[in-house]
């Protein structure tokens, strides 16, 4: 028996991919531009065995068992990692071996913090590395038949997904912008509203979105060409300013087409936004652009910050949005602050938010690394089986 164990980063984006020309290929109407966020606190895990003696394809998703041969996104990136395994001559591995996959989150899935682009791109990261295949940029083609946005977590720093133009999908691919070293000190704030599953996932909203929104079109020919090239100016000279402008219009912007939709796809709540005139009045506050939000499709909001500045953005965020466990490590989680938000006058800004407790916690992490492999203690298989919490 041959096993691989490997984790994957979440990815979120800054200009969104939201649409496709081809269901089934999953390829995007628009360019998209992400950044991979640290694994130490967001990602997922994948352990994949092959052995002689399996007698079928299994895998397990947080311990619950999934059928294998009915999933076409996940036979679709098998098969392809299989199909590039071909041109291996010293492959150990022999592909007419069945497979066993365990895979865990540490994080919530289908609640809006791309799960699925990180499960997708580790399940194909770990078969590469099972199968002895090159990390490059014909892997992203089959990470992005998983889940859209998984071709984009194969890479660390800032990643760029291409739409492509051929009608086989060969050059619809991501490829670095930068790497993580390049703004070691992005760091970003998770306001975690809702941890549930979505009630419309990404896939319909999108299929809904391409058929009926007369705003889309619009944004695709003639706002994300500009606004791509002019978020890589921002990430090459570390512009922190205008990159945060490009990150929010273009946050605002998709969930303006998400209501454009028809029925509108409704992602945002009412303490999303309330964290929208939040990060305004702030920066107001403050006298400078210092805290830049994204959603992506759900209510948690990604609040773009330098290091030097999370501190002092922290301590109005708890000020704006105070929590009962606000000293509990259960809330705050990540890395940890050194600076502590006593030494922070309090955001003088204000906000019509009174209650307590509208954020059930919140995650702070940094630009990240891509995928890496792992020691075999930390496999998730034990004879082909998951191992119990």
């Amino acid at each position: 028996m041959f096993s691989v164990t490997c984790i994957a980063p979440v990815n979120i984006a800054i200009v969104k991919y939201w649409g496709k020309r081809h269901e089934e290929l999953i390829l995007p109407i628009n360019d998209s531009i992400s950044m991979t966020l640290g694994t130490n606190e967001l990602c997922a895990k994948t352990t994949i065995a092959a052995s002689e003696g399996f007698q079928h394809n299994r895998m397990w998703l947080n311990d619950d068992e999934l059928p294998v041969e009915e999933d076409s996104r996940l036979m679709r990136c098998l098969k392809g990692v299989q199909r590039l395994a071909l041109a291996n001559v010293s492959q150990k591995v022999s592909l007419s071996w069945k497979v066993h996959i365990a895979s865990r989150n540490n994080f919530p899935t289908a609640a809006g913090l791309a799960s699925s682009a990180a499960g997708y791109a580790c399940l194909v990261y770990s078969l590469a590395r099972l199968y002895g295949v090159p990390i490059n940029e014909e892997l992203t083609t089959i990470a992005r038949q998983g889940s859209g946005s998984a071709c984009r977590s194969l890479y660390g720093g800032f990643v760029q997904w291409h739409r492509g133009a051929l009608e086989d999908g060969s050059d619809s691919v991501a490829k670095p912008v930068v790497s993580a070293q390049h703004w070691p000190n992005m760091h970003v704030l998770i306001l975690v509203v809702n941890d549930e599953r979505k009630k419309t996932s990404s896939t319909k909203g999108m299929q809904r979105s391409v058929t009926t929104s007369q705003l889309i079109q619009h944004r695709v020919d003639k706002i994300v060409p500009e606004r791509t090239a002019n978020l890589r100016k921002a990430i090459e000279a570390r512009d922190f300013p205008s990159f945060a402008e490009i990150t929010m219009k273009d946050s605002n912007q998709f969930h303006a087409i998400a209501l454009d939709t028809y029925p509108p796809c409704v992602y945002m709540n009412d303490v999303s936004h309330a964290i929208v005139d939040f990060v305004h009045s702030y920066n107001e506050t403050i006298g400078e652009v210092q805290a830049a939000y994204t959603f992506d499709a759900g209510p948690n909001a990604c609040i773009y910050v330098l290091k030097e500045n999370v501190a002092k953005l922290l301590a109005a965020v708890q000020k704006v949005f105070p929590n009962d466990a606000t000293e509990s490590v259960e809330y705050l989680r990540g890395i940890t602050v050194s600076d502590t938000v006593e030494k922070h006058p309090a955001f003088n800004g204000t906000l019509n938010v009174q209650p307590k407790n509208l954020l059930k916690y919140i995650i702070h992490t940094k630009v990240g690394d891509g995928p890496c492999q792992l020691s075999d203690d930390d496999s998730l298989l034990t004879n082909g089986l998951p191992l119990s919490h």
